[in-house]
């Protein structure tokens, strides 16, 4: 099976390195034949002027100023507190420490 396979490829590629090649034809080249000789090259023309700068364009207008903002409202009054309570004083002795 190796053998038959390796047979075949050999057989392929002598099989298709015998086709006909296309021989290359190199194009034949034709000269032609002009007129007379050349007269004498005439001068070169003067360089043209420069253009002129173009005009600047107009500065913007400027924008109107904005509206100033409402002024926010005061805020409420808090709460009165309650009037003071009066009542009776208690006063705490701690106790005296033992002796040692």
């Amino acid at each position: 099976m190796k053998y038959s396979i390796i047979f075949s490829a050999v057989l392929v590629t002598l099989g298709i390195s015998a086709c006909d090649k296309p021989t290359v034809v190199a194009p034949s080249v034709v000269t032609v034949p002009v007129p007379g000789p050349a007269g004498p090259t005439g001068a070169t023309g003067a360089s043209g002027s420069t253009g002129s700068t173009g005009a600047t364009g107009d500065a913007g207008a400027t924008g109107a100023a904005g509206n100033t903002g409402s002024t926010g409202s005061t805020g409420s009054t808090g709460a009165a507190g309650e009037p003071g309570k009066t009542g009776d004083t208690v006063v705490v002795i701690p106790p005296a420490q033992p002796a040692r």
